[in-house]
């Protein structure tokens, strides 16, 4: 099989992109790929291309380092490819990269393509000549560097500085002012700044550094410019405002909305409806181009970064590296557990579903795995001093070497070490603070991370061992949620008991499946709003060992209450929970590789959490790697405090780096707390500090986090496109934390508590909209019920959807129900999803109220009320069914006096109001409606409501025409409320509102 495409360019050629690998290294030549241009959203992709491309080369290409995928929106594609990398770590020869910029190419027509791909050599500075110099350097030299003689290959890309974490917006908020004149300005001022922002922001990027760290001139940079590999910093972007980068790619939107279709009418013919997608187009690109920006994603070219150390495994030469990364279980043995078995995604893949078009089309070598979460690494050498014992290492022995080792320089007997952190994001459950929180059902948490650290000597000799050591963090395994809007929202718990130990106990199966043991560390308040989630994950907990524990493993709780332990900013009292856990820690030791074998294996994980997994988790996890890192050294016959020895502040340093970046992927801020992590002091300052990023994260859950969580969603396939109509009814998105159909399937069966007799016989059951003021149909807001039919009479039940059990209902017999309405039933007119007429529809039930008619409400136990009697009829048919057993049926057959068909009218009527709730969900492969309706169209299922409702009440004979005297139709076929009239309901102000909440949410 070809090996994977290090490089490639692309071109905008007639009838479709054609992507061209540069580095044709391997054995095997890569062959070269057209994407066809497509205006229905599904790109097709061919590899048997026979066009001429010396005409694009200059004009329409430009190289970048390999594709992440497609991005299907709007009834168009965008390639998405890496445009710039930086070189972070290597991992036994094999470079590690963290992404800083991509490019996005629309795939509607070629004109959009070779706009996009002009704007994005204009963005970073690309000439012709510069393109054509690139183009016969491939020719000649791959991207990566040459081969040493043990087959690693060597890297030339430019070091990273020790310090870099832009923040995850990097482009100027004023419009007016352009980037290159901060870049000047702090060039100027480098004295004041130091060497670290020259490299940042000068032209030759990085690569200045490195020759001086290499000890070579730096005086002969132009004139080899043109014969090395050609790596784009980040200062490329140094001439561009903010509103240059946006304008670029709503121009970019523009040109492939003014391709489809869909967007177009035929004269005279009514306008199509409006594409929501199409219409935040703008802002998902640049969405995606900054979360791709923001320092988070890594990959690796040869090693597998999403595995740990006792569980990678050696790629068959017939396989490409996404086929073999990535594995849930690890090297134990499965433990059956059916709630992951519908989820096909694997752990840390984060761009499978863009990258599928590649894989279902057979092209392997285009597909490179990337990763969400960090990755760090610190060499540092050991001089013990000659005269005490050479085991104990004083402060002034260690020596922090700055940047990555040349491991070519590197022999086995070097006093070098490599401390390599390495944090996995779990694609399951993934999105930000307060809009992701908890468990979902099949026991995936929300800000699920997996940090390892592997301690090496920097030569990677296969003769020196490795050591790993693996922590685990991840949201309370509850169903719970927390309001944004309060700087300290209290925890509400969702679901039933049972609900939530059914996903509690998936959880700690995919832990025990992956780690084996598991030692759990809650550091919540014992006292406060915290408490009681606190209690309920430690009744669960007990729970479940009582209940054997899972595969014969039973987790060990442990409630360290961390406010209350370090009160007055004593955050070195986290010792005492190292303490209290370290003889379980020792238990499950490390994973170590000696001689290229695994001689041990870890034996357990510590699953650390507060309430967002962020800022108390980062000390705890911190302290206990620097544990960890101690008992390795030990090994290595070195004795050393980390947590008083002032020379490994570059410790500290790298524990903080990775607490940042989760932290900036989840809150999108930095850690709080993040300067004793670094430094092992807390003080005021940092206090100060925390107060500001606590206000940041405050106005990041409350404004910016709706749209991207939605965008994530959607980049990582869990929805579809009908997020961004839920994004732009509500102004965000729904959470798929639990199934719904599920839920209402549990929902249905606990609402047949309210079916008194047992003689009656269900007839069918659905969810249905329905306001929450009874007797109306335009009260807001509106509630999900469920509406039953047994054969005697309706219910409908309100549900308390988190306590899962009825929280009121209402019977109403079929013997008091005389007419059904069923129509258009606008409720808003805000947005077009909300005025769409094929799809807001409902049913109105009239009825009269009488003593077999019953309302019901549960406080612990459901209680019920009857109803006033039904004075104003004299004839007490009416009162009562005809033995029969139907309403109607009995007035057909002249049991009633005619002169009742004129008394019903006069008396008072009562409605029940419905509404459908969405046929589809934005959850990719979920429909709205479940059952044997779930794939029918809201008109469907109210039609066959009313139908079953009909059919129940009359029989199978049809009310027209009959010879019953019967003046009025049973069901009428009307406008509920129209979009004229719900228009005229529709005020200014409530106008003005929705307008100022897309400005700022949208």
């Amino acid at each position: 099989m070809p090996g994977l495409v290090r490089r490639v360019v692309i071109f905008a050629a007639v009838d479709g992109l054609i992507l061209q690998p540069q580095d044709q290294s391997s054995q095997r030549a890569v062959p070269e790929l057209r994407i066809h241009y497509t205006n229905n959203g599904s790109a097709t992709l061919r590899s048997d291309i026979h066009t001429n491309l010396a005409h694009l080369a200059a004009l329409e290409a430009y190289g970048i380092h390999l594709l992440q995928g497609l991005l299907n929106v709007s009834s168009t594609s965008y390639l998405i490819s890496i445009l710039q990398r930086q070189q972070v770590a290597q991992i036994r020869g094999s470079p590690v990269y963290v992404i800083t910029s991509v490019a996005l190419v629309p795939l509607s027509s070629q004109s959009a393509a070779r706009q996009a791909i002009e704007q994005t050599k204009e963005t970073q500075g690309i000439s012709r000549s510069q393109i054509l110099t690139e183009r016969i350097h491939y020719e000649t030299s791959t991207d990566e560097g040459s081969c040493n003689s043990d087959g690693h290959i060597t890297d030339h890309s430019r070091r990273v500085p020790k310090s870099l974490s832009p923040p995850y917006n990097t482009v100027q908020r004023k419009s007016h002012q352009s980037i290159d004149s901060v870049a000047q300005d702090v060039i100027r001022n480098r004295g004041q700044y130091g060497r670290f922002v020259e490299g940042w922001f000068s032209r030759k990027g990085w690569t200045t550094e490195r020759r001086r760290a290499q000890g070579m001139s730096t005086d002969d940079m132009g004139k080899q410019e043109n014969t090395q590999t050609r790596e784009w910093s980040i200062s490329a972007q140094a001439g561009n405002s903010h509103q240059e980068l946006l304008g670029g790619l709503e121009h970019a939107a523009a040109a492939a909305a003014a391709t489809n279709p869909s967007t177009k009418s035929a004269p005279g013919q009514a306008p199509p409806r409006k594409d929501v997608a199409s219409t935040l187009l703008a802002k998902l690109l640049q969405t995606t181009k900054m979360l791709f920006a923001s320092h988070s994603f890594f990959f690796s070219y040869d090693h597998d970064i999403t595995r740990m150390l006792g569980d990678q495994i050696t790629k068959p030469p017939n396989h490409s590296l996404h086929q073999t990364v990535d594995s849930l279980v690890g090297g134990r043995a499965k433990i059956a557990n059916a709630c992951s078995m519908t989820d096909t995604r694997l752990q840390f893949f984060w761009n499978q579903h863009l990258a599928a078009p590649f894989i279902e089309n057979g092209d392997h070598a285009y597909v490179l795995p990337v990763m969400q979460g960090f990755v760090g690494q610190r060499p540092f050498r050991i001089n013990p001093s000659p005269s005490i014992d050479p085991t104990i290492v004083k402060a002034n022995d260690f020596e922090d070497t700055g940047d990555v080792i040349d491991t070519q320089k590197c022999s086995e007997t070097d006093s070098s070490f490599l401390l390599t952190l390495i944090s996995r994001r779990s694609v399951r459950r993934p999105g930000l603070r307060y809009l992701r929180r908890g468990v979902d059902d099949a026991g995936h948490t929300a800000n699920s991370v997996e940090t390892e650290q592997i301690l090496s000597r920097a030569s990677w000799g296969p003769n020196g061992r490795v050591y790993s050591f693996t922590q685990y963090r991840g949201s309370i395994p509850l169903f719970f949620s927390q309001s944004p809007y309060a700087f300290k929202p209290v925890p509400v718990i969702l679901h039933s008991f049972n609900t939530n130990h059914a996903a509690f106990k998936c959880h700690f199966s995919n832990l025990v499946s992956r780690y084996g043991d598991v030692q759990i560390a809650l550091l919540v308040d014992k006292h406060g709003s915290e408490a009681e989630i606190g209690q309920q994950y430690e009744k669960h907990t007990k729970r479940m060992v009582a209940e054997g524990g899972v595969g014969g493993i039973q987790p060990a709780f442990e409630w360290f209450d961390f406010h209350a332990a370090c009160r007055g900013m004593r955050f070195e009292n986290v010792a005492l929970l190292m303490d209290t856990l370290g003889g379980r820690l020792d238990r499950f030791g490390m994973t170590v590789e000696a001689g290229g074998h695994l001689s041990t294996r870890q034996k357990g994980v510590l699953r650390t959490n507060c309430m967002d997994c962020l800022d108390r988790t980062n000390v705890v996890q911190s302290a206990c790697g620097s544990r960890a890192l101690e008992k390795q050294l030990l090994e290595e016959g070195v004795k050393v405090d980390l947590q008083t020895d002032a020379t490994t502040q570059w410790f500290n340093t790298l524990w903080a780096d990775n607490g940042d970046a989760v932290s900036k992927q989840y809150s999108s801020t930095a850690a709080l707390k993040g300067d004793y992590t670094r430094t092992r002091k807390r003080n005021y300052r940092g206090a100060l500090n925390d107060v500001g990023l606590t206000l940041t994260r405050y106005y990041n859950n409350t404004v910016n986090d709706y749209f991207s969580q939605a965008a994530i969603d959607y980049l990582l396939g869990t929805v579809t496109e009908q997020v961004f109509e839920e994004f732009e009814d509500k102004m965000m998105s729904n959470d798929p934390a639990i199934s719904m159909q599920t839920v209402r399937t549990n929902a249905i069966h606990s609402s047949k508590i309210v079916i008194a007799d047992q003689g009656e016989d269900l007839v069918g059951a659905w969810t249905l909209m329905s306001p929450v003021e009874a007797n109306t149909v335009r009260t807001f807001p509106f509630e999900e019920i469920i509406l039953l039919l047994t054969d005697a009479a309706l219910y409908a039940v309100r549900f308390d959807w988190n306590a899962e059990k009825v929280s009121s209902f209402e019977r109403v017999d079929l013997c008091s129900v005389f007419g059904i309405t069923h129509g258009t039933y606008i409720t808003s007119t805000l947005t077009a999803t909300q005025t769409d007429e094929t799809k807001n529809v409902g049913l109105v039930i009239k009825y009269h109220p009488g003593k077999e008619n019953i309302a019901g409400f549960n406080t612990r136990s459901l209680s019920t009320a009857v109803g006033q009697d039904f004075q104003s009829v004299s004839n007490a048919n009416i009162a009562h069914r005809a033995s029969t057993g139907n309403f109607f049926n009995s007035k057909r057959k002249g049991l009633l006096p005619a002169s009742s068909d004129q008394t019903a009218k006069d008396l008072d009527t009562k409605i029940l109001a419905f509404k459908a709730l969405p046929a589809l969900s934005s959850f990719a492969g979920i429909k709205e409606n479940d059952g044997a309706v779930g794939t029918i169209s809201e008109k469907q299922l109210v039609s066959d409501i009313c139908d079953n409702i009909k059919r129940v009440a009359y029989g199978d004979e049809d009310m027209a025409g009959s010879d019953t005297g019967l003046s009025w139709g049973f069901v009428e076929n009307k406008e509920i409320v129209s979009l004229k009239e719900a228009r005229r309901s529709t005020g200014y102000l409530e106008q003005w509102g929705h307008e100022l909440k897309k400005l700022v949410w949208a």
